[in-house]
């Protein structure tokens, strides 16, 4: 069974094929429109579609595939392997939820916290038993040097630095990436810490596109052997949802 799997986030659509489990191609696009689709159903034989959307509408070449093969649009009513204890799923995002989906697959019977840095950064946990109660948003990367650049007069937008490894800068670009690089950092070990200590055999998922960038930060810390780095954790869990939607 060869499924096409498309996540359509803030920024990009990311569109994936996979056969059953196994990844045959990712790739990315700022737009996407019928030929994009055709292309990548010209060159495989694709038996069914999932879409997982931040947008509301469905757009023109998303009505041409479902004329082409069956497409199930992933929410929180599909069918899944994990038991979602969210209090309001209807505001969950798919991506969240997804990613939790694709760690209780990849590591089963495992305590995964769920770590996606994009234009948000989310903590999200899901236990051995597989269940899902719930998790943490902030600020992404780029958007704290955003924010730092557009609600101050004379702070500078510069750009993140993996090689910046210093605990204060002694100028203003060094100070703005040491705030915003450390502070990520900090963030990112008391969140594990504060996990840890309420399931010491902790699995860390690092995902999404500052995932390596996380695990860079991170290499020198406590929790580096733990770490484990799963940059398409998201196209993944939506796959193994169609698989148990259509069980």
């Amino acid at each position: 069974m060869t499924n096409l799997v498309i996540d359509i986030g803030n920024t990009y659509t990311k569109i994936a094929v996979f056969r059953l489990n196994e990844l045959l191609v990712v790739d990315q696009f700022e737009m996407v429109d019928a030929t994009v689709v055709e292309n990548f159903l010209s060159n495989y034989k694709v038996d069914r579609a999932i879409i997982s959307s931040v947008k509301k509408h469905i757009e023109p070449w998303q009505t041409n595939l479902s004329q082409k093969v069956e497409i199930t649009y992933f929410s929180t009513l599909v069918k899944t392997r994990i038991q979602n204890h969210y209090l309001t799923p209807e505001t969950l995002g798919t991506d969240r939820l997804a990613a939790v989906i694709g760690a209780n697959h990849l590591y089963p019977h495992l305590n995964n916290l769920v770590i996606t840095g994009g234009t948000a950064i989310t903590y999200d946990y899901i236990d051995a038993g597989a269940n899902y109660f719930g998790g943490s948003i902030s600020p992404g990367l780029n958007m704290r040097y955003k924010a730092l650049n557009h609600y101050t007069a004379g702070l500078p937008l510069i750009s993140a630095d993996a090689n910046f490894n210093t605990a204060y800068g002694g100028n203003t670009e060094a100070a703005i990436r040491s705030g915003v690089q450390n502070g990520i950092k900090y963030e990112l070990c008391g969140f594990i810490e504060s996990y840890k200590s309420k399931s010491p055999q902790l699995n860390i998922i690092l995902s999404g596109g500052d995932s390596i960038f996380f695990d860079t930060l991170l290499k020198n810390s406590i929790f580096a052997p733990y770490i484990k780095i799963e940059p398409y954790l998201v196209l993944k869990g939506l796959n193994a949802a169609i698989q148990k939607h259509n069980d």
